[in-house]
């Protein structure tokens, strides 16, 4: 078959690989028809994420038709067309009991990201993002095996169309978990970090769920404006004004600051000359730009929700801040599964339209040129699906 497979730091090629087979008893073969490009492929893609091994396919937005099953799956059959949420669950562990799939404790191999780890179990497994997860070959391919199908793959009616239903893999989910995460409701006040796929998902469910002012901070005019137009934010320019929160506190009510601060950008935050050089020597993981901002802008008793990925020592946290403040931060992978029934249900009725962000349609083939363009933010890319 034909993948999207790594070969060094900006260096991805498709290539022929060994078609995947059954290996356990509840494992299934998707025959993939859309798959997507993450931002957060994009931090494999540029070297980032440590244990990603040469010849690794990538891709963990992905959906098909199930080709094959293995003798123990009930939960679907060959010919279903589903959509596989990213994070890899059991359906049956002390956390997937929870409705914490990500905090899956039976399907990651690896060491996860943790670097305190003590006897903590890692979390769940993801697909294609690296040997930390797990290892799992991703969906930027015709195949991918699916493992857990009786807890992973959910069924999609034949009447949407793929591109209508393939961001509840992921990055639909993401910006609604950080959304209820954040406490949004109507009324509500929040800014968001990052006008990538993730944040401008945020964006529409802030939106949906009835906030009164949406902030977004980015530096890319034409995300900004794209975010405007569409969803009602209040764009903020980062290279224009120098202190974003400022510009934000300045906007709400009595200067309180905004009820909830979103950072959908993660460790790769734009920060200073010294976080630059203090990653570069890799002295910190994770650039405190993005997060000291949402800290900044958030009034007090409010709440930070972090959906953007960070690793590793942070400089600058300025947690006294944050202990003054009295705020509360929810953080974390997304649990997918639970969010699927209802985030189908509000796709059928027509409030959300998850697919009006795609700004490149492209084939398998052409998925070199579409990481390169994303990367560069190239074309006005918002987002890019890829069909084999």
């Amino acid at each position: 078959m034909r993948a999207l497979t790594y070969h060094g730091s900006h260096d991805v090629r498709v290539d022929t690989v060994a078609d995947p087979v059954i290996q356990e008893p509840d494992d299934i073969i998707l025959r993939v028809t859309a798959t997507a490009i993450c931002g957060s492929d994009l931090h494999l893609y540029r070297g980032k994420i440590p244990q990603v091994k040469h010849g690794d396919v990538f891709g963990h937005e992905f959906m098909g038709v199930v080709e094959e099953v293995g003798s123990a799956v009930t939960a679907v059959s060959k010919g279903d067309r589903v959509i596989v949420p990213f994070v890899i669950a059991c359906g049956s562990c002390f956390f997937c009991e929870m409705n914490l799939q990500a905090a899956c404790e039976t399907t990651n191999p690896g060491r996860g990201a943790i670097i305190n780890k003590k006897q903590i179990p890692s979390g769940a497994a993801l697909f294609g993002y690296s040997h930390l997860y797990g290892g799992m070959p991703g969906g930027q391919a015709e195949l991918v095996r699916v493992p857990k199908a009786n807890a992973g793959p959910f069924k999609v009616p034949d009447e949407l169309d793929d591109e209508q239903v393939l961001f509840l893999t992921d990055i639909l989910p993401t910006g609604y978990q950080a959304v209820i995460n954040a406490g949004v409701g109507r009324g509500s006040s929040v800014a968001i970090y990052g006008a990538g796929p993730v944040g401008l998902m945020a964006a529409a469910c802030a939106r949906m769920l009835g906030a009164e002012q949406i902030f977004m901070v980015d530096h890319h005019p034409y995300r900004l404006a794209y975010a405007q137009a569409t969803y009602g934010v209040i764009p903020i320019n980062f290279d224009k004004i120098d202190d974003p929160a400022e510009a934000i506190i300045e906007q709400t009510a009595g200067h309180r600051g905004v009820d909830a601060a979103i950072d959908a950008v993660g460790f790769e935050a734009k920060g200073s000359t010294t976080e630059t050089l203090l990653t570069t020597l890799k002295l910190e993981g994770s650039s405190g730009k993005a997060l000291r901002q949402c800290i900044a802008a958030v009034r007090r008793g409010g709440t930070v929700s972090v959906p953007g990925v960070y690793a590793g020592f942070i400089h600058g946290f300025l947690f006294g801040d944050a202990f003054d403040k009295g705020l509360t931060f929810k953080m974390g992978q997304t649990h997918v599964h639970g969010f699927l029934p209802e985030l189908l249900g509000c796709i059928q009725s027509g409030q959300l339209q998850p697919e009006i962000i795609i700004s490149h349609r492209m084939t398998l083939e052409e998925a070199t040129e579409g990481y390169r363009i994303f990367d560069k933010k190239e074309e006005d890319c918002r987002k890019v699906i890829l069909r084999p």
